[in-house]
């Protein structure tokens, strides 16, 4: 067969090859466009055991006869295994549970074409900017991907990102948040029709998402020059629950201390005698950068000291650390200048993600066919779009970080520009 497939009866052929495992890249209307807003140009379909791959048009410029969308949906949706690079981002196209991210713990960039960089240039302020790369260039681009990342076809992937991560943060993404369009415009100086969608990655270092898009840093918003004031209610209010102590709280998880309902930081703070702000600080001062001998005695430190000890040699001995919850593996020999502190900053970040991705899951499950939506999440921070109508919702919520207990404070307000305290 040939390699494009442009009418329903190349495509009926191509089906009756019988293949039930392909890697398949999604090609959309635009690069610059989020996936949640973006249409499909074509589809490239690599089946595992086939020697070249094939493109299936939804709508290109060169091709005269272009496929119906659900045609392709049908052919897909029949298949055992579908391998992707980016689940997250596939989900917004064709959320399949059969879905396996093979670049979970090994992101890659493959470089577009010379014909591709010169046309996303030339034109990138076209919505369809793809319809205008010639056909044989999304292929030969689409080819040089699968070489790429052929070698991690059937490897072993991280079930916990491959499944609740991926779906969780593409809930998040898909749902929006509302802005003030004037407000908008003179913060961030990009148009807008009133939604603007976050695009999160976790396939950095620690697995710790972050969270940029068009230019914008999502989890990192000025709370001092106003620029929160542009993200506002579509419901009723924003309402935000963000965990304190949120490091100390796991670390004393890990190492078995029981701080009880006590606020960590107040706790803190008496014991150092100094405000809490700063007793903030130099707690976390000294659990990433070494413990201060004047407090080595503490009980909570004594266990730290011990436990980062253990963890060290665990590390060096065996050549890596698996992560409780999320089972990510650090090795030694994928990680460089590691000393005791970073390799336990590493190990805090990733247990945080893993438990918000739990959090998530179980916030999601409670908000199903609710009007109030999760639309943000930052770390230690949960971000909703609540309906006033949906009262017993943020009661629920709460009873979620009270079972991992984990101690929250509340904002709200109708705008985003609420200040919680430290």
């Amino acid at each position: 067969m040939f390699w494009l497939i442009e009418n329903k009866s190349q495509l009926d052929e191509f089906c009756h090859k019988g293949f039930k495992e392909a890697f398949v890249e999604i090609i959309p209307y635009s690069p610059f466009i989020h996936p949640s807003q973006n249409s499909i140009c074509a589809i490239y379909v690599r089946p595992v055991r086939d020697v070249k791959g094939y493109i299936l048009p939804i709508f290109h410029t060169e091709v005269q006869e272009n496929l119906f969308e659900d045609q392709v949906y049908r052919l897909l949706k029949g298949l055992d295994k579908i391998y992707c690079r980016d689940k997250k981002e596939f989900l917004h196209y064709f959320p399949f549970k059969q879905l396996v991210d093979i670049t979970l713990t090994s992101p890659t960039y493959i470089q577009p074409t010379q014909a591709h960089e010169f046309i996303y240039k030339t034109y990138k302020s076209r919505k369809d900017v793809n319809i205008l790369v010639p056909i044989v260039k999304h292929y030969e681009y689409c080819e040089s991907i699968f070489e790429e990342l052929e070698h991690l076809i059937g490897q072993p992937v991280n079930e916990f990102y491959n499944h609740k991560a991926s779906w969780m943060f593409y809930a998040i993404e898909q749902a929006g948040l509302t802005v003030d369009i004037p407000l908008y415009e003179q913060y961030f100086e990009q148009d807008t029709e009133g939604v603007i969608y976050t695009q999160y990655n976790f396939k950095t270092l620690t697995t710790r998402p972050s969270n940029t898009f068009n230019g914008i840093n999502y989890a990192a918003l000025n709370k001092e020059n106003g620029c929160r004031k542009a993200f506002i209610a579509r419901n009723s209010s924003l309402v935000e629950f963000d965990i304190t102590a949120y490091h100390p709280t796991l670390l004393a998880k890990l190492v078995g201390y029981d701080f009880g309902d006590e606020d960590i930081y107040s706790h803190f703070a008496e014991v150092y005698r100094m405000d809490r702000k700063d007793a903030k600080i130099l707690t976390l001062q000294q659990l990433y950068g070494g413990i201060l001998p004047q407090y080595e005695n503490l009980e909570f430190f004594k266990k730290v000291k011990v436990y980062v000890e253990d963890l060290w040699e665990m590390f060096n001995n065996s050549g890596q650390v698996i992560v409780p919850i999320s089972g990510y593996c650090f090795k030694k020999d994928k990680l460089e200048n590691m000393n005791p502190q970073k390799l336990l900053n590493y190990l805090i970040q990733n247990l945080e993600t893993a438990y918000n991705v739990n959090i998530l899951w179980e916030v999601f499950k409670i908000l199903k066919n609710k009007k109030t939506k999760l639309v943000l999440y930052t770390y230690d921070s949960f971000l909703l779009d609540w309906s006033d109508d949906e009262r017993d919702v943020l009661t629920d919520i709460q009873k979620i970080f009270k079972k991992y207990k984990l101690n929250i404070k509340v904002a709200h307000g109708i705008s985003y520009d609420f200040r919680p305290t430290v």
